[in-house]
Parts: C-alpha cells; structure tokens; sequence
C-alpha cells in the first residue's frame, strides 16, 4: 500500500456556511462599512460607531466584536477565519491602511486575486501564480528558437579561447569536444529543473519555497535576482559596444568623439553607445513572458544568418581556415585531463543561472514534453555550433592581420572597420547590428525575466514582472559596468565563480523534488503562510535545506578564494575544477540525508506529478477551484485512495 505524506493545511469552514465574503485586493471591507451590515446588527444591542481614521478605533471595534454573541463571528469575511491569523487582522490593518501614503502604495500595488489576507498578498500575485492554461503558449518549437537564439553571443564565441591557450594547451577539436559535453550535461540540468516549472507551471522562486520554506526562499530567490540585475549591467555594457561599431560604420568621425568624461572610467563615445543601448532594450522588458517568445524567434533567424555570413567572409578572406586548425595540443597527461575538465566545466558554470531559472521560462509550456527533447538536444547543439564558428573566424584572422588569433569578434569587426572600406563598413554593421541583438536576447531570458520573476517574489503586493525587469534595467544602468569590467578588476572573477552558489541551491531543489516528495507538490500551499502549511517548516525557514545549501557551499568555499587569487592548498583547487558538480551532489545528498532522518511532510512514496491536472486553482484560504481539489485528483490518481486520520493518504494500485 504506497502512502503520501500529504500536509493538510485548515482550510477554513464550511462553504455551506452562511458567513458572507468579501471580495478586494486581500483585505475586507472597513469596520464602518462591515458594522452597517444588517449581518452584524444584534435586535438588542445597539452598534457603536469608532473613528474609521484611528488605530485606537480598531482595537475598540475588535473589542466590541468580542463581545458580542458568538454568532456574530459567523458572519465575519472568510479571511478572518483562519488558525494561525488574528481574526482582526484586517481590520487593523485598514486603520493602519488609512493614511495618505497607505492610499498612495494601494493605487500602485499590482492586481491581486480577491479574497486573500494580508499573509497571503506577501506570497502571491498574477505573475507568481501557476500559469492558467490561456497563458501556456511555448511549444517544443518555441523552446528550439529561444535556444537557438540564446546560444549565440559574444561569450559563447570565445569560450573555447581560455581552453586553447596556456596553461590549458588544448587543440581546437579538443576545446570543441569540451563544449559539447559540457552543454550536453548543462542542457541535462537545464530539462530537470525545467520540469518542475512545465508540470506545475511555477517559476523558480515558488518552487524553492518547497525546498526552502515559505520565507526561507527569500534568500536565494534575492541572492539570484541581485547577480541577474548586475549581469543585466555587464551584459548591456557589451551591447554598447556593438552600437559603437553601428554607428562608426555610419560615421567614421564618431570614433574619434570628444571624451567630456576623463574621470569617468569609459569615454563619451562608449557610455552613449552603452545608454543607445540601454534604452532601447526598455521596450523588450515591457512585453510579457508568453509573447517574449517572438523576439526569440526572430534573433534565431537573424544572428545565425549573421554568424555563418561572417564565417564565410572571414574564411574568404583567409583563403582558408587559418592555422588553429593545424595547432596540436600543447599538454599531455594530467595536465591535459584537467585541462578538458576545466572547459567542460566552464561550459556548465556559464549556464548555471539558467539551470536555477528553467522553470521562469518552462512554466509557460503547454505540456511537459514540450520543454524536454527540445531543449535536450538544440542546447548542446547550437552552443557547439557557435562556438565552432568563433574558433574558425579566429583562426582566419591570423592570417588575416599577420598577428595572434582575434578570439573577440567584436575587436575583429574593429579591425575590419579600420580597413575603411565600404563593403567592410556595411559588412561590420550588419554583423554588430545581429551582436546587439543577440546580446539583447541574452539579457532578456538569462537576466530581465530572472531578476522581475524574483523581484515578484521579494515584494509581490506591489511588484510585478515588468516592474522587476525595469527595475533590474536601471540598477544595471546606474551600477557604471565599466568600471567592473576595467582589466585591474577581479569583479569578473568573482561573477565567473558564482556558480558555486547556484549549484547548492540546484542540489537542494532537485534532491527535493525528485528524490524526496517524488514529484508531489501542494501547490495552493506553497501560497499559504499558516502555521501548520506543509512549507511553512520552522517560522517558515526550512532548517534541512539551508543545512544542505551551506554543505554545498563550504565543499568550494576554500577553491573559491583560490580563484580570486589567493594562496590555497592544491587539493581544494582540485575540488574546485569540479564545482558545479560538487556543489550539487553535496547539498542534494546532504538535504535528502537529513529529509530521512527527521521527515518531512506532503510527500510522496511513489513517483506523483499532479501539476497536468491544474487549470487555474484559486490561492485564497477556504477556496479550491471547482476544476482543481488536491485530494480528490491525488486520490483519482491510485484508485481506492482514502484519507487516514493520521493524515496520510493510502492507495490501492
């Protein structure tokens, strides 16, 4: 008899029951306008009117509530009836609400839906809610153009760079291999984590709320939202530079700008590149999620097109491939395993942001299936293909320029530029136009979605996608990414190393997902903050996934200071070539070690994903969606299923 540990949240009283409802944006109507209800008013006892602008006039109208009859509390709002909630919370929080700037915050607070309490408005809005089925809209073909159109950028041209030169020595066909596999295992990562969203349609920070706890997700949810809105800055700082080769291709002269910023740390003509840039990014951010697919499509046209026309030019000019072709490995032994480690796993960290925020985007699949082979194979596919394309343009320019390799290929549109001819002007505007528009791509789906889907989380009551893409948009302008990205920097470093983080908290949802819970999850749960919620663990903060994520972390944390620089013994910097995977085994194995130990509940002990069978679940307290009951569906899925007193849901196959 398989059994699920199955969390049952109060779910409030009856619906049979006579008490009346208020609908708003999480709170119920004022004390003034709820004492006028006939509901209220008692045959005998006369109803006292309390100043509606006082908090003082609260606690009287709470007090003169309880003394009333017992009926009375019969016909107060659903949200006050809850266990772990003040019954006159709301009312409180209207007098606290009835200020000028509380009105002001209400006129700029996003929609919510109606009925839920203020505990719930911190949780929940539109944009974190499960995706109604109207808004599934990504096929398999959707995710094959955003792959397509994110594998080519700037980073991924030169990334088989740090892997052919010393100390590494790789060949070309080595570095190659090396990136292959690495994105073949990144694109592994990127369908687990991806599934959690494409089944239940969550994004990321809902679904670390089950491995976390209910507020305990705050800290990698704003952990991962600080890095994306950083990368936004660095990300669109290599955007201006593409519009500085559009515009000096137009007009030579603007090479030679005045600087009426010495001090600055960049010049006039790279920040007015750098702001052309920005600002028309804005437009991109305002779109939603679903129709963002669009722009996808269109880069996965023109930037390919792009890149295989610069490979033509480049090798014609060449007459040839160049001589990387020809250059053998310049390592052997230890060095050269290490070596190929080392760029497999530069492949995977590139790509942990997007393995953490697979369900943002999957959530938005019309089934799972839709975001599995798609993904599966176009990510190791067009990262390789790219990347193959970036060292056989390098390899042309030696011959070229009569120099070392030009792994940048924005420093070798430079070069072509200063041939001044017409066809090269008109040949390098069209190739940085397609640059500036991958790198948009690129920072829309690895950091403006990123950062508004958390930002959402953070502060949902008053922050929506958009408003978080915006606001990831300016910390990015006002950030000055020029300065991070100055040669005596290790900024860089630091950011490259992030991933060391982000594998901790992968291992952690992972292990919990599949290994722990089996694919079951409570969705309208991981929305509640009651006391006795399956997520809500110990004053919401899940103590055996922060255990598991700081195990995961400290495995690195010593090759880490190796990598900014400092001296460290040999083994950790051992350990550290392997970060990623270290990071992601020690906290999965460590967070399902102690979920054996000391259980947790709403679990699974066979393999369950009810996620297929939600359409539009209402997130209030007391109310399931007449298309979605959790027991119901859990129960339909074994037949025979039957609710223990203990709480556990038995089955019969």
């Amino acid at each position: 008899m398989p059994s699920l540990q199955h969390g049952r949240p109060d779910s409030g009283s009856s619906s049979s029951s006579p008490r009346r409802r208020y609908q708003g944006h999480g709170a119920s109507k004022s004390f003034a306008d709820a004492e006028n209800s006939p509901l209220l008013a008692g045959p005998s006892t006369p109803v006292e009117r309390h100043s509606s602008d006082s908090l003082e006039g609260a606690f009287e109208a709470a007090d003169f509530l309880i003394r009333r009859d017992e009926n009375t509390l019969a016909y107060l709002p659903s949200a006050y009836h809850s266990s772990d909630e003040s019954h006159f919370l709301d009312f409180i929080m209207e007098k606290v609400k009835s200020t000028k700037w509380a009105h002001l915050l209400d006129r700029i607070a996003v929609d919510s839906e109606p009925g839920l309490t203020n505990a719930q408005l911190m949780l929940n809005n539109h944009d974190l809610k499960p995706v109604e089925r109207e808004r599934r809209k990504w096929g398999p073909w959707n995710f094959v153009g955003f792959w397509v159109s994110d594998s080519f950028n700037i980073n991924t041209w030169m990334i088989s760079s740090s892997m052919m030169v010393q100390p590494t020595g790789l060949s070309w066909w080595q570095s190659w291999i090396c990136v292959w596999l690495g994105y073949a295992i990144a694109a592994c990562f990127v369908v687990i984590t991806g599934r959690i969203g494409a089944t239940y349609h969550i994004s990321f920070p809902v679904v670390s709320r089950s491995s976390f706890g209910i507020w305990g997700a705050l800290w990698p949810v704003f952990n991962r939202a600080a890095m994306a809105c950083i990368w936004y800055g660095v990300q669109a700082w290599i955007g201006g530079e593409c519009v500085r080769l559009m515009i000096s291709a137009i007009w030579p002269s603007f090479t030679n700008l005045h600087n009426g910023m010495p001090n600055s740390g960049t010049t006039t003509r790279d920040f007015l590149s750098f702001f052309i840039f920005w600002v028309l990014s804005l437009p991109a951010i305002f779109f939603p999620v679903q129709t963002i697919r669009h722009l996808f499509t269109v880069k996965a046209i023109i930037v390919p097109t792009a890149g295989i026309s610069f490979f033509i030019w480049a090798v014609v000019r060449a007459h040839g491939v160049g001589p990387i072709i020809h250059q053998p490995n310049t390592s052997q032994g230890s060095v050269l395993v290490w070596g190929m480690v080392s760029g497999v796993m530069s492949a995977i960290a590139n790509f942990a942001t997007l393995i953490v925020n697979a369900p943002d985007f999957t959530r938005f699949a019309r089934k799972p299936k839709d975001a599995l082979w798609s993904q599966l194979i176009t990510i190791p596919a067009g990262f390789a293909f790219t990347s193959f394309i970036g060292i056989i343009v390098s390899s042309s320019s030696v011959v070229i320029f009569h120099g070392d390799p030009i792994w940048n290929p924005l420093n070798l549109l430079q070069s072509f530029l200063d041939e001044g001819t017409h066809g090269n002007r008109a040949g390098v505007f069209f190739i940085a136009f397609a640059f500036a528009l991958a790198q948009l791509g690129t920072n829309i789906a690895a950091n403006s979605v990123s950062a508004g889907t958390d930002m959402t989380a953070l502060l949902p009551r008053y922050l929506n996608i958009r408003r978080g893409g915006y606001i990831c948009a300016l910390v990015g302008l006002v950030m000055c990414p020029w300065n991070l990205l100055s040669s005596a920097n290790k900024f860089t470093t630091y950011l490259s190393a992030y991933s060391v983080f982000l594998s901790s908290v992968a291992g952690v949802i992972v292990s919990d997902y599949y290994i722990v819970r089996r694919g079951y999850l409570q969705i309208k749960d991981l929305y509640s903050a009651k006391k006795n919620s399956p997520y809500y663990f110990w004053f919401g903060f899940h103590w055996r996934g922060y255990t598991a994520y700081i195990a995961g972390i400290l495995i690195n944390i010593v090759g880490f200071v190796g990598a900014v620089g400092k001296p460290v013994p040999a083994g950790a910097n051992y350990i550290y070539r392997l970060n990623f995977f270290c990071g992601f085994i020690v906290a999965g194995t460590i967070y399902w070690a102690m979920c054996k130990i000391f259980p947790i509940p709403a679990t699974s002990e066979v393999w369950m994903e009810i996620g297929d069978q939600i359409n539009d679940p209402s997130m209030a307290y007391g109310e399931t969606s007449s298309e979605y009951d959790e027991e119901r569906n859990a129960s339909a899925t074994f037949k025979g299923g039957e609710v223990t007193e203990n709480g556990r849901i038995d089955f019969e196959q």
